[in-house]
């Protein structure tokens, strides 16, 4: 069950990587990520409001919200921190690259949760894992000449050092996932970190944005904002519960999720009309290659 929940969470993913890209096109994006967190808020609080003054409506249902205490908040607080961190890179990659470029880098994102639970799990490979690893790489550097032709130098391109980082503090969220939901009801921490994420962005925009908003991109608005927060909120969600599951692997659920790229793919080239589709396809089929043999390595 926990692998079709991944499946759908992928599927998901990949419609708000799309609804994100749009919404960010000549965008004001530190706004756009705020309201992100201020919809997705939105969402959860209901579910937090019902569970504290009618927990008989939501007790014992996938969406209730226990009371907890500190002692488990500042670990949700911590996520949040890495999320916020993950996504404000990606949010500055997406808006200055292609969708066909970000979707094959943040593919690689299985590899990175690998070699992470190898240092500090001290998790080994197997020869199938450590394929997919080398395909991985591989694909970059591939992926890097294709770049090369839309005058995209990934050797001296902030942007995609910028996406880079995202995928590893993504990484590092992954695996702090797994050890949540070790212990964690889902809703609990998918609930409030959104909550959080909220009065941390606050001080980003009072002491990033406002003061230059009228040097920077201006913001407008469109309604792909509030997509970006359905989408992702759903797809948490689902990633979350399949979590939750005793027997769920975060490295095969992480990998599953970065199926999300073939969605973006088909939607950066049918919608935004991306160039040199060709030699990219290539670099995201051996993505998708080195993911099976990941898959092959984790069961």
């Amino acid at each position: 069950m926990w692998l079709l929940l991944a499946f759908l969470s992928a599927a998901l993913l990949g419609f708000y990587d799309a609804f994100k890209k749009q919404a960010l096109k000549d965008n004001a994006v530190l706004l756009v990520l705020f309201l992100n967190t201020v919809f997705s808020s939105l969402i959860f609080l209901p579910f937090i409001l019902i569970s504290v003054f009618a927990p008989a409506v939501s007790g014992g249902t996938m969406f209730d919200v226990p009371v907890v205490g500190w002692d488990v908040h500042k670990f949700i607080i911590i996520k949040s921190f890495i999320v916020l961190s993950s996504w404000i890179f990606g949010y500055f990659g997406m808006k200055h690259l292609p969708l066909t470029i970000v979707g094959p880098i943040n593919a690689t994102r299985p590899v990175m949760v690998l070699v992470g639970a190898m240092l500090v799990f001290g998790e080994r490979l197997n020869l199938y894992q450590w394929i997919g690893v080398m395909l991985a790489v591989l694909s970059f550097f591939m992926l890097s000449r294709s770049g090369k032709k839309e005058g995209i130098d990934f050797k001296h391109n902030k942007w995609i050092l910028f996406i880079v980082l995202a995928a590893v503090t993504g990484a590092v969220s992954g695996l702090y996932d797994k050890y949540l939901m070790k212990q964690l009801p889902p809703m609990v921490v998918q609930s409030w970190y959104n909550i959080y994420q909220v009065f941390i962005m606050c001080p980003i925009i009072l002491l990033l944005w406002y003061p230059k908003r009228k040097e920077s991109t201006p913001f407008r608005w469109d309604w792909t904002i509030i997509g970006i927060s359905v989408f992702l909120c759903a797809a948490d969600f689902v990633y979350f519960y399949a979590l939750s599951y005793e027997d769920s692997m975060i490295s095969i659920v992480s990998m599953v999720r970065r199926g999300s790229v073939v969605v973006s793919f088909l939607f950066g080239a049918l919608f935004f009309r991306e160039k040199n589709l060709k030699s990219k396809a290539a670099d995201l089929i051996l993505v998708l290659i080195g993911m099976f043999f990941l898959y092959l390595g984790s069961k």
